[in-house]
């Protein structure tokens, strides 16, 4: 069980709690990003509807751990706010290396491929979607994504010509982004938490459903009530398994209703290892000041780390100086900030310019404001939904107010960013 998480005790109580049918209908994976939460609820859900002989055996061939681990098992529901297209990239990266050099690990990469892009794929569910006017929008995007999907199912011969696959991976690349920046909601709908309690409640043959929320901390109040009716009284054969970057963001009356499990960071040289065992590549591993997964996948950005900080120091130097920054230019070469974590690094690389201000008492009080509108802007974008352009016109509106407010001392500090 769980032998392709590594190096987190959370696994060793969850076999426990399951070993000794002791695991609650609704638990929480809480820990920081990338630390393996959304693999190990994964693995959860096949251990729980695992029909063999060892049950959540990996190797285990029942007809519900083949589902499973292809991830085409309609017993589950993913839902929630996700950015899946950089492990999609770097799975892909993996996949044709393997390929070109017809190496040992060619199948498990291609299950790594496969099992990427349905992370994201089955958030777009119809149970989730049915009535919603996106669904007839991103419905061919999702069936040239299944069609294409189906050539590379384990079991299937790869083409024989390189460029034939190189074509099909590039297709399946632009939809997967399409899917992700046009119509994924940032914060599950309470209408998506509605359908995800009805679901829940309907006959399935005793079979066990299982339902992941990915980022449950940025559900909006109406979805946050919705499912902690559903918590309240959970159907049976039903789990409920929450993920979050940030525990103390969750309701407490949800909080009081789930068992907990916690993730930890891992140290650099467990990180490396990850990065070697799941992608074979640990020669590009850090970015800047940060390493591990999280440094790695951002290698596969559509813009360079180098730009986004250039377009973050220009930022700031307009409003330092008074000036209104050009938000089409950033915008045009930061790639209209597609996928969102590019927004994500340009807020945490004006953050980090901020460090020359705090020599001075004046200096360190206007950061700190500086710091508050950053952080109201993120918010305003990732939760609410706000249009990037958007965000960053109030965002240059509140720091030249912030400026205006602090005497313009800001423009002492220009030189220096």
């Amino acid at each position: 069980m769980f032998e392709n998480v590594l190096y987190q005790n959370a696994t060793n109580l969850l076999k426990f709690d399951i070993e000794k049918n002791n695991l609650p209908q609704s638990v929480l994976f809480a820990g920081p990003e990338a630390s393996g939460k959304l693999t190990a609820a994964l693995e959860t859900a096949r251990i729980l509807s695992c029909t063999g002989v060892k049950r959540g055996d990996w190797n285990c061939t029942c007809p519900s751990c083949l589902k499973q681990k292809a991830l085409i098992d309609h017993n589950i529901l993913i839902a929630g706010s996700s950015t899946r297209t950089l492990e999609i990239k770097a799975a892909k990266n993996t996949f044709l290396t393997q390929y070109l050099n017809n190496s040992d690990h060619l199948n498990a990469s291609r299950y790594l491929y496969v099992r990427a892009v349905r992370k994201l794929t089955l958030r777009f569910s119809e149970v989730l979607w049915e009535g919603d006017d996106k669904l007839s929008k991103f419905s061919p995007l999702l069936q040239s994504v299944s069609e294409n999907l189906e050539l590379l199912n384990p079991g299937k011969k790869l083409p024989e010509d390189q460029k034939e696959l190189e074509k099909i991976l590039e297709s399946i690349e632009a939809d997967v982004q399409k899917l992700e920046a046009s119509y994924l909601y940032e914060s599950l709908p309470v209408s998506q938490v509605r359908k995800i309690s009805y679901w829940a409640h309907l006959t399935s043959s005793s079979k066990v459903k299982v339902v992941i929320i990915e980022n449950a901390e940025k559900m909006q109040d109406s979805a946050r009530n919705a499912l902690l009716k559903t918590l309240e009284e959970p159907p049976e054969n039903t789990h409920f398994i929450l993920l979050t970057q940030n525990r103390q963001a969750i309701l407490p009356t949800i909080l009081s209703r789930v068992r907990t499990y916690t993730f930890v960071q891992r140290t650099e040289a467990q990180e490396k290892e990850v990065i070697d065992r799941v992608f074979h590549n640990v020669s590009v591993f850090t970015k800047g000041e940060l390493s591990g997964i999280k440094a790695f996948l951002r290698n596969f950005l559509s813009v360079s780390m180098e730009t986004v900080s250039s377009c973050a120091s220009d930022f700031l130097k307009n409003v330092f100086e008074g000036h209104v920054p050009d938000i089409k230019k950033i915008f045009s070469y930061c790639n209209s900030f597609k996928p969102d974590e590019i927004m994500k690094i340009f807020l945490e690389e004006l953050i980090k310019k901020l460090k020359s201000l705090l020599d001075t008492p004046e200096g360190t009080e206007t950061a700190g404001r500086i710091c508050a509108a950053v952080r109201k802007t993120y918010n305003d974008f990732s939760v609410f939904n706000q249009n990037p352009e958007a965000a960053l016109e109030n965002l240059s509106r509140l720091l030249l107010q912030v400026n205006y407010n602090a005497d313009g001392i800001l423009r002492n500090y220009t030189e220096k960013l």
